[in-house]
């Protein structure tokens, strides 16, 4: 396997995560940990829907991959005592695959739609009077002869996930009566969600080690348990099984993450900055050229970590390496031109 699909830290969902990411999924917005002011207003919004007795608005999360867009989704069906059914943009390829989920759904289910600006146009078309009107209009025969028939749905909630908002088409947004951004987590939550996870999963582990794991997580969630489950391998293998400040050290160094959180192909693209292109600016498609990465996985799923930590600037002459980034790897910083 290539060592780039294996990536430690990066925040998309692996296929064998799905059952281990489940097992650890908070089930109430009260075990929810983070994102303190999205969970007031979902407390509220939940809480005066319940009292009517009506069903909850279409709700659309946005953010980036990892922040627990889909946990928060359950989080919301939990709450409501109602039915969640999931399903994603990609895997709604025609109209006949969406009516189908449509007219399976009962009166206060929510349908769960990740990936929700990959949906095409053609099914978005259909999805609007569903979401508005809780109709669904189909077109019986072709050409002069056809007509549309209409059939009522019952009432129902859309959540949307993306983390592309902006491409969502304007009619879609609109359509959501509830938009909440989901940002990225302040370190003392990542460390009470790895003491969480790690309660659940049995294992006992320091303050120091919590600390260091979550020190490293990316403000992450995913991460930050995809980091506490390698750790408990290693402490399991190499140790009593018990997380300590020592044991988490000696597995970051062998999983070769940094305290910031930077792994090999981070520090593979700022030192390829500083050594062969003396610091830059040097361009995309050089640097995609020189790496041996893709220019979009460099500059949609590196370089945004980068940025945040001030080691990388985006100039129209190209991309450079900062002063910090220097530091960072106890190099000597380029002389000012």
């Amino acid at each position: 396997m290539d060592k780039s699909e294996e990536r430690l830290i990066s925040p998309e969902e692996k296929k064998e995560e799905a059952s281990f990411d489940f097992s650890l999924r908070p089930k109430t917005l009260a075990e929810y940990v983070g994102q303190e002011k999205i969970k007031q207003n979902l407390q509220i919004t939940i809480s005066a829907t319940k009292k009517r007795g009506e069903t909850l608005d279409h709700v659309l999360l946005y953010g980036a991959p990892g922040l627990g867009k889909t946990t928060l989704a359950h989080v919301i069906a939990n709450e409501l005592g109602a039915n969640i059914k999931v399903t994603s943009g990609p895997a709604i390829e025609k109209a006949g695959d969406l009516a189908a989920i449509l007219t399976n759904l009962n009166e206060g289910d929510i349908l769960f739609i990740d990936e929700i600006h990959r949906l095409n146009h053609n099914i978005e078309e259909i999805l609007y009077p569903a979401m508005e009107d809780y109709a669904l209009d189909i077109i019986m025969g072709k050409g002069p002869s056809a007509r549309t028939l209409r059939l009522d749905l019952p009432k129902f909630t859309i959540i949307g996930a993306t983390t592309q908002a902006s491409t969502l088409s304007a009619p879609l947004r609109d359509r959501f009566g509830v938009t909440h951004h989901l940002n990225f987590y302040e370190p003392e939550d990542i460390q009470k969600i790895v003491k969480r996870s790690a309660s659940l999963l049995g294992v006992a582990i320091d303050e120091a080690a919590s600390q260091a794991i979550s020190q490293r997580s990316r403000r992450t969630p995913r991460i930050a348990n995809r980091l506490l489950k390698r750790v408990r391998d290693y402490c399991e293998v190499k140790s009593n099984g018990q997380i300590s400040e020592g044991s988490c050290f000696d597995s970051f160094l062998m999983l070769e993450v940094d305290e910031l959180g930077l792994d090999w192909v981070d520090r593979k693209i700022l030192e390829t900055i500083i050594h062969k292109f003396k610091g830059g600016p040097v361009g995309l498609n050089t640097l995609s050229a020189a790496t041996g990465e893709e220019m979009d996985t460099i500059e949609n799923m590196y370089e945004p970590y980068l940025m945040q930590l001030g080691f990388l600037d985006r100039t129209a002459r190209g991309r450079v390496a900062t002063d910090l980034a220097y530091s960072h790897l106890n190099l000597r910083a380029k002389p000012n031109a």
